[in-house]
């Protein structure tokens, strides 16, 4: 029988959880009762009791609550759900987890879904879903569902959401079961073509999308990833896991936001993972010639000189200066010299993104210079091999060029 695991503190949430569980049976799939909760008494019995769950990260129940620190309650509890549930998916006893919850709750149930694999389904009803989701979500593929009102009773606002999400469950699980019935990968497929990534946004698609095409043509399956933030997250998250065979990271716009005060960001550890695990990567500076906010009328009072750009109603960009393309030319280097694995980086000495080719707001040669300049001077002497290309990075030719340089480092 499918199984859908429901990971939750029972103590504040059992009625909920209660009628879940309800709701899952009802639709023939059976279900495990995950309890994290600490201090209150459980409000439906569990499958899997809180003290289970505290010693599997190593801890106890009674002694989280007698300390009374909620915060390291909650890490404990998480590390713990993590790996009862990682147990579970092992023993093929999981099929789907399912989750409901406010801020700790869903910190949680999250922690502990982002350690299973690629593809198991995982469904978070959040109060929290309606703002940002990036730090439950991470690199994962878990979806969230935002409840409208609290996770605080079963009401006429709370009950067809709740059962949205049951439903939901209870199919993904069962197509789950059904796949692994049929012995099929339902983590991550294999198939005949080796596995690889490339970031892109809007202002340097024409480069990976010809990039794109002649990887194709030479025999890859390529995964295309949009750095917004959560795109360069889960980029990281697949290389670090080892499902990449290579990484074409042509567009590192997310690196200039988290050095430079941009929203989208993938956080500290972007262009880390495909270099700690040794992943065979061809790298360029795309689009490190701005720095992205929201709204124009979002974009901070210091950065309003400096030519802001409306990329769409919802992001702005401005251009990066002399001393942000010093930084980020140090910070990148730094980045390429801690890979263990096959590095090439390729500088487009023509131009970045759209905005910075010949006639366009950002095209200042000099400022793509001190960039490249210090690409260059973090990785003297490093094993990384340099390539200067007299290209536009979204010339079609270009974009060939860096797909066969990535064929080249694959085949050693």
């Amino acid at each position: 029988m499918p199984m859908v695991v429901l990971v939750g503190t029972l103590d504040t949430k059992g009625e909920e959880y209660g009628w879940v569980r309800d709701r899952l049976r009802e639709r023939g799939v059976g279900t495990l009762l995950v309890d994290t909760g600490i201090v209150g008494t459980p409000r439906v019995l569990p499958d899997i009791t809180r003290d289970e769950v505290a010693r599997a990260a190593g801890s106890e129940v009674a002694r989280l609550a007698r300390d009374g620190d909620r915060g390291a309650a909650v890490t404990v509890m998480a590390r713990g759900a993590a790996r009862v549930v990682t147990g579970l998916h092992a023993a093929g006893r999981l099929h789907a987890v399912l989750a409901v919850g406010g801020s700790g709750g869903t910190s949680i149930a999250t922690r502990a879904m982002r350690e299973l694999p690629l593809g198991v389904p995982k469904l978070m009803v959040s109060s929290m879903a309606a703002g940002d989701v990036s730090p439950y979500v991470g690199g994962s593929d878990i979806a969230m569902l935002y409840s409208i009102v609290d996770i605080a009773g079963v009401n006429r606002v709370s009950r067809p959401v709740l059962a949205n999400a049951a439903d939901a469950a209870a199919g993904m699980a069962q197509g789950y079961a059904a796949a692994a019935r049929a012995e099929r990968s339902v983590e991550f497929a294999a198939g005949d073509r080796p596995l690889v990534a490339a970031s892109m946004a809007g202002v340097t698609t024409p480069g990976v999308d010809a990039a794109r095409a002649r990887l194709t043509e030479l025999g890859y399956e390529v995964l295309v990833f949009h750095a917004s933030g959560t795109g360069g997250r889960s980029l990281e998250e697949l290389a670090g896991r080892g499902l990449l065979a290579g990484v074409l990271d042509l567009t590192l716009c997310e690196i200039a936001d988290e050095a430079l005060g941009g929203i989208l960001t993938a956080g500290p550890d972007r262009l880390s993972g495909a270099g700690r695990a040794g992943v065979p990567q061809v790298v360029a500076p795309g689009a490190l010639d701005m720095i992205k906010f929201g709204p124009m009328e979002r974009v901070p009072e210091r950065f309003r000189a400096r030519r802001p750009r409306v990329h769409n109603p919802s992001i702005s960009v401005v251009r990066t200066t002399a001393q942000e393309c010093a930084e980020l030319g140090a910070l990148v280097a730094a980045k390429l010299r801690a890979a263990v694995g096959p590095t090439t980086l390729l500088l487009p000495l023509r131009g970045l993104s759209t905005l910075g080719g010949p006639g366009g707001p950002y095209y200042e040669p000099e400022l793509d210079q001190v960039l490249f300049g210090a690409l260059r001077e973090g990785l003297r002497g490093s094993g990384v091999e340099v390539v200067e290309v007299d290209r536009h990075l979204n010339d079609a030719e270009f974009g060939r060029g860096a797909a066969e340089a990535l064929h080249a480092v694959m085949a050693g």
